[in-house]
C-alpha cells in the first residue's frame, strides 16, 4: 500500500471539484474503519457549499485552508454509543482511511484536528448545528492538489524495540 509512504498534508488545491463517485469511495474507505465493538460511532458531513467551508475554517486557527478548498469533510462522533471512550480512537482511524484513499485517488488532503479541544468542537457544532447526539471531531479538506510535496522518511529503528 503505498498511499502510507506517499500521503502528505495538502493545504493548497485547485478549484476543480471533487466528482460524486470520488466522494462516496472516500466515505467507503472512511467506513471500512475497524472500530471498538463494531460499534461505527462516526458520522459524516460532506460540506461544499463556500460560506460553510468558509465557517468552518475559522473554527480553529488552523484550519485556514478550508476557506479555499472544494470540499470539506466533517467527521461526527456519536456521544452514545457502546463503549464511548473508544469513539474517538474510532474516529481517527476511519480518518486515516479516508486520508489514504483520497490520495490513492489522485486527491489532496489535510486532517484539521477538531477533538478534544472543546471550543473547537462547539464551534463546529454551531456552525453545523449538530444535533446534540453527536459531536465535532475533526475536520478535512478535500480536493486536487494544487501543491506537490514529498513525505519525510520518518523511519527512526532507535525507537524500535525488540523482546526476545
Amino acid at each position: 500500500m503505498n498511499e502510507i509512504f506517499h500521503r502528505t498534508s495538502i493545504r493548497r488545491f485547485t478549484e476543480q471539484e471533487v466528482e460524486k463517485e470520488k466522494i462516496e469511495q472516500l466515505m467507503r474507505a472512511a467506513m471500512a474503519a475497524p472500530s471498538a465493538a463494531n460499534q461505527q460511532p462516526w458520522e459524516f458531513v460532506v460540506v461544499t457549499n463556500k460560506a460553510v467551508l468558509q465557517q468552518l475554517a475559522a473554527t480553529s486557527p488552523y484550519a485556514s485552508c478550508l476557506a479555499n478548498a472544494p470540499l470539506g469533510i466533517v467527521v461526527l462522533s456519536r456521544k452514545e454509543c457502546r463503549i464511548p471512550e473508544y469513539a474517538q480512537i474510532d474516529c481517527s482511524i476511519a480518518c486515516e482511511n479516508l486520508w489514504l484513499e483520497a490520495d490513492s485517488l489522485g486527491l489532496g488532503c489535510v486532517w484539521l484536528g477538531i477533538a478534544p479541544v472543546k471550543e473547537r468542537m462547539q464551534a463546529v457544532d454551531a456552525v453545523l448545528r449538530t444535533p446534540p447526539v453527536f459531536e465535532a471531531f475533526a475536520l478535512l479538506a478535500v480536493g486536487y492538489p494544487a501543491e506537490e510535496k514529498k513525505q519525510q522518511d520518518r523511519y527512526d529503528p532507535k525507537r524500535v524495540h525488540y523482546l526476545r
